[in-house]
């Protein structure tokens, strides 16, 4: 019993906000810094109603609408997200009672930017023990709702999105080889280190980051994983096809190729649109690639995540 992704879809909120947008919004920056440093030009963001579980649903309904599909046909339903519309319940139901499905397992993951890795990777691992058949991942966030706006380092890097796809079970091989990584002890360097107590918001509840500890963190781990699951697949790296990093900053994701030994003309690329939107970065830019047919049948490709835990993880799947 194999799985395989038999449909994608995705979503971006509003139109697309620049980096000259931002400085006129009062933010003391300007274009060529931040394009200079990540390579973002312009990224999405959501209006203050809208929550992850809206962009979820139209990127789900693009995703069904491809695999043919309708959403009562669904038996798991997984959402990757960091910034869920409740404390509970689960967006993961929140988005199910909107598609209209009933009866389906649904649970959240939290993995911050690997999110999206981990919860396909998990989905995998049903399919494969044949208890359950056709699934959806997304990965949805508003992350504009947890950013400080005043903290111009953080607040230019990210934006709002979601990306879904339906993984079904098949007798012929579609996801090749998953690894999952972890370690809590760099939580510090990138978190949102605040909570509710008592109706109160504790601690602080704003994005922080140490960008030169993260990047140097995410380009070791990356290529790392990378390998870890050629080896798992047994293939080189050489043979991959595709290459779909975190969307995080242009820089990483040139330094994880240079690692990997890869031209930069294999890897997809959407950060300089649309920021980082960590959990839904790498199913937007699967999307985009697969509508745009640069991904042809039998290809490989690989997924990567990073993010906040500090978690880490890859995908390998035949197209």
């Amino acid at each position: 019993m194999f799985s395989r992704i038999t449909g994608t879809g995705s979503f971006l909120p509003g139109p697309p906000v620049s980096n000259d947008d931002l400085v006129h919004r009062g933010i003391e920056t300007n274009d060529d810094w931040i394009v200079s440093r990540t390579g973002i030009r312009c990224r999405h963001l959501a209006d203050q109603g809208e929550t992850s579980s809206d962009l979820g649903l139209e990127a789900s309904r693009r995703a069904l609408n491809a695999a043919g599909l309708e959403a009562s046909d669904l038996d798991l339903i997984i959402v990757a997200t960091s910034t869920p519309d409740f404390i509970f319940p689960s967006t993961a139901c929140l988005l199910q009672a909107k598609l209209g499905n009933h009866g389906a397992t649904a649970f959240d993951v939290q993995a911050v930017c690997s999110g999206f890795v981990y919860a396909l990777a998990i989905a995998d691992k049903f399919l494969r023990s044949g208890s359950h058949r056709r699934a959806l991942v997304v990965g949805a966030e508003v992350f504009s709702h947890i950013l400080d706006w005043n903290d111009r380092a953080t607040c230019v890097l990210f934006g709002d999105g979601a990306g879904a796809v339906v993984l079904e079970t098949s007798d012929q091989p579609g996801i090749l080889a998953t690894a999952l990584h972890a370690d809590g002890a760099h939580h510090a360097i990138l978190s949102v280190p605040g909570g509710v107590s008592g109706g109160r918001v504790t601690g602080d509840p704003f994005l922080r980051m140490d960008g030169q500890a993260v990047f140097k963190f995410a380009v070791r781990v990356l290529a790392e994983v990378g390998e870890e699951c050629c080896q798992a697949a047994g293939i080189a790296s050489s043979d991959i096809d595709w290459l779909i990093p975190h969307q995080a900053n242009i820089r990483i994701l040139e330094a994880t190729a240079r690692r990997m030994k890869m031209p930069m003309d294999k890897l997809v690329v959407t950060v300089d649109r649309h920021g980082n939107t960590s959990a839904a970065s790498v199913p937007l830019a699967l999307d985009e690639a697969i509508r745009d047919r640069r991904m042809q049948a039998g290809q490989k490709i690989m997924l990567e995540g990073v993010g906040g835990g500090f978690t880490w993880g890859a995908v390998l799947f035949e197209f």
